[in-house]
């Protein structure tokens, strides 16, 4: 009993000590035309969220509630939901949700140049503002349940200057990460920055033990690294390939394996950790939550997603004509359903489907109409779309290609209202021509 509140006494006594900081200004180009306008981190997610949404309640979940987000890219959006559906912290008990938007602080056209450059431009904030004792640095733009105290209690334990969040993935994916090979203390012994041929894990051959892109440091060794990288005529401005390399140098980077603090796992005990950074896996993890046993449980109140969802009407279902249903789908507030088929589909707030339309495995962003007897499958649907009567998306993947964006994988179909206007635009022009 004793060791256990001493754990929880030292996870608490940490947590004041650290500053959290959110990277959420890229782009998120490989989901193209869905991060047109919006910084990938708010992305819509789960039928009323938004990506970032997960690490942000990760964080108050842990009892970390000095947060600061760094933006850049298309962060109107992002800000807006920052404001109203976070700053609820109290600020005279030195709580906050802070946002750091690039200031071009170096001159007058230098943004920020990579993840290491965009803390490395706040670090006198940092340093003379919030002078936390420990750093926790994350990505805003994957889906997970973590609990981040456990993460810094053993950074501090193990006496390292840099702890980095690992994973074990297949060895075929390890390319797109950093993989690492540690030793029997978890001290990392080998880094490598998104290798073409991965190393294995020992005893694991079709395994590799990749970074998260969550990273502890201890502050003053934060300070000292950032400015020595960025004093590099060579450097990449970049945690992955420059930072962590030094750290391996140093002799002080440690690896901490998500099992030890993973709070969301599938109905078989695995651990769930995505990086939804291409149209295939965000269409993937949207699926993912609606199954009866869902890999991730939105709806486990020991370790909520908190988010900003809008009030709204109930949604309502009519069907007179059509025998038709909803089944295994996750449906969003203030929606109208006429005589439609809904199945293992995720639809946003403020749908409308009209009478003879089938959705299947569909994601459907918020404020979406969808006209009568349409057929979507195995596709994205942006806010504010219309789909006409009668159209048919993802039943003919090579008449897709011509209107639309098909993923790399040729299975998911995005749609987008400047699509549906050009197409729009060519149907008038073949009618006038006809004329």
């Amino acid at each position: 009993m004793n060791s256990v509140v001493s754990k929880q006494i030292n996870k608490y006594d940490i947590a004041k000590d650290t500053l959290v900081l959110i990277l959420a200004g890229g782009r998120g180009s490989r989901l193209h035309e869905l991060t047109d306008k919006r910084a990938k981190p708010a992305v819509y997610f789960g039928g009323n969220r938004r990506i970032i949404d997960f690490a942000l309640s990760n964080c108050i979940n842990s009892n970390l509630n000095r947060i600061g987000v760094v933006t850049q890219y298309a962060a109107h959006s992002l800000l807006r939901h920052l404001q109203t559906g976070w700053s609820f912290l109290p600020q005279e008990r030195n709580e906050f949700i802070d946002m750091l938007p690039a200031r071009q602080q170096i001159d007058d056209s230098t943004w920020y140049r990579g993840t290491a450059d965009a803390v490395y431009q706040n670090m006198a904030i940092i340093r003379d503002h919030y002078r936390p004792k420990y750093v926790l640095i994350l990505a805003g733009d994957h889906i997970y349940k973590m609990d981040y105290g456990q993460m810094l209690l053993d950074h501090v334990t193990s006496g390292a200057k840099c702890t980095v969040g690992s994973i074990e993935v297949p060895r075929k994916e390890a390319t797109e990460f950093g993989v690492m090979a540690v030793n029997e203390n978890l001290k990392v012994k080998a880094f490598v920055e998104k290798p073409k041929d991965p190393p294995a894990m020992i005893g694991k051959p079709n395994s590799s033990l990749a970074s998260m892109g969550i990273y502890v440091f201890d502050s003053e060794y934060l300070y000292e690294a950032l400015e020595r990288t960025v004093n590099n005529e060579n450097t990449s401005h970049d945690f992955g390939k420059d930072v962590l390399p030094m750290a391996l140098e140093d002799g002080v980077l440690y690896a901490h394996p998500f099992e030890r603090s993973c709070m969301g796992r599938n109905t078989e005990g695995a651990i769930y950790w995505r990086d939804v950074g291409t149209l295939d896996s965000y269409w993937q993890s949207n699926i993912d939550l609606v199954s009866e046993e869902p890999q991730l449980d939105i709806y486990d109140q020991t370790w909520p997603i908190r988010g900003n969802p809008t009030q709204t009407y109930p949604s309502k279902f009519f069907y007179k004509k059509h025998k038709k249903s909803v089944d295994n789908s996750l449906i969003g507030g203030g929606c109208v359903i006429t005589d439609a088929g809904i199945s293992n589909s995720v639809l946003f707030d403020h749908i409308k489907v009209n009478e003879g339309s089938n959705i299947e495995y569909a994601v459907v962003l918020p404020q979406v109409t969808i006209g009568k007897n349409c057929v979507l499958k195995n596709c994205i649907i942006d806010r504010h779309c219309i789909i006409p009567d009668g159209m048919q998306i993802g039943v003919d993947i090579e008449e897709d290609r011509k209107r639309f964006r098909v993923s790399s994988s040729g299975r998911i179909t995005l749609v987008t209202p400047a699509m549906l206007k050009a197409l729009r635009g060519e149907i008038v022009e073949k009618e006038e021509h006809l004329d």
